[in-house]
């Protein structure tokens, strides 16, 4: 497994394959790997076939990051990402750093940006303003340097995934994006590198994400209720814990995130703090 630094060399090491006809399966991280990730290796590896190289991405950026949020907190541990990699049959890590990214001679000279303007505005864009910006930017320039043929996304970040989508059928990038399902721990909590934060009291609090999913579920199986009244039960379930603050709840179309009625096939995403920690989650309902 080797261990790219370099915009150039990652760009060389892609353009050497894809002349050979190699396939490329991508996965991008922002490290601190957990078997969430791993499953997204593995499925792109499942992709690409044994024959194929996958490629997975480890690169906090900082431009999805708005001033106050955790970025010069954001968990890192390389020589555990590299290790995890190997094991899980990873053939490149790319690593750049800031400067590779986003080049610039003086502060502030960095004005290249890649913007959806229909999926991201809701939930994690109404939240976080300057997100999808700083995601697709950064996605669009790895898909530009790495050249996969399939890039694997996680599907706990549903929103996430329906922008990158729609950008790279926007912007004829010539991959297939494929969504991957969620991993999660026995007692329900998705898979995270931000639940590394969470003190034991907090992680057992946490678990309410996926509790809230559970009794949306089993009220849309009786037969449903209104929007405002299910939203009034979920926050006060959130509620109950004592650490816990919700940041939003909304039920919408999967493909369109338009929003619909709590309803069988909907989508339902949310976003509750943990005490400081911000976690998401969302579920099929």
């Amino acid at each position: 497994m080797r261990v790219i630094t370099t915009i150039a060399a990652m760009h060389r090491q892609a353009l050497r394959w894809r002349r050979e006809g190699v396939r490329i399966g991508f996965v991008p991280t922002m490290g601190y790997l957990h078997e969430g990730h791993i499953s997204l290796v593995r499925r792109a590896r499942q992709l690409v076939g044994r024959g194929g190289r996958v490629v997975a991405s480890i690169y906090v950026n900082p431009k999805q990051f708005a001033p106050t949020e955790d970025l010069a907190k954001y968990p890192r541990d390389l020589e555990r990402d590299k290790a995890c990699c190997a094991a899980a049959g990873v053939d490149a890590i790319f690593f750049p750093d800031d400067k590779q990214m986003y080049p610039s001679r003086a502060e502030g000279a960095y004005s290249s940006y890649v913007i959806e303007e229909r999926l991201s505005q809701g939930m994690e864009g109404a939240s976080r303003p300057t997100h999808f910006r700083g995601v697709a930017t950064v996605v669009a320039k790895l898909f530009n340097i790495i050249q996969p043929d399939v890039a694997v996304f996680g599907a706990k970040d549903w929103q996430q995934a329906a922008v990158i989508r729609r950008m790279a059928r926007d912007l004829n990038f010539p991959l297939r994006v494929v969504v991957a399902a969620t991993l999660r721990e026995r007692d329900g909590l998705a898979m995270s590198s931000r639940n590394a934060y969470l003190s034991s009291e907090e992680r057992r609090q946490a678990t309410v994400l996926w509790r809230a999913i559970e009794l949306t579920r089993a009220a849309v199986r009786e037969n449903g209720t209104a929007t405002l009244r299910l939203k009034a039960q979920i926050e006060r379930l959130i509620y109950r814990e004592p650490a816990a603050r919700l940041d939003y709840v909304e039920f919408f179309n999967p493909e369109t995130l338009q929003a619909v009625a709590p309803q069988r096939g909907a989508q339902m995403a949310l976003a509750v703090f943990i005490g400081k920690i911000r976690l998401i989650d969302n579920g099929r309902l």
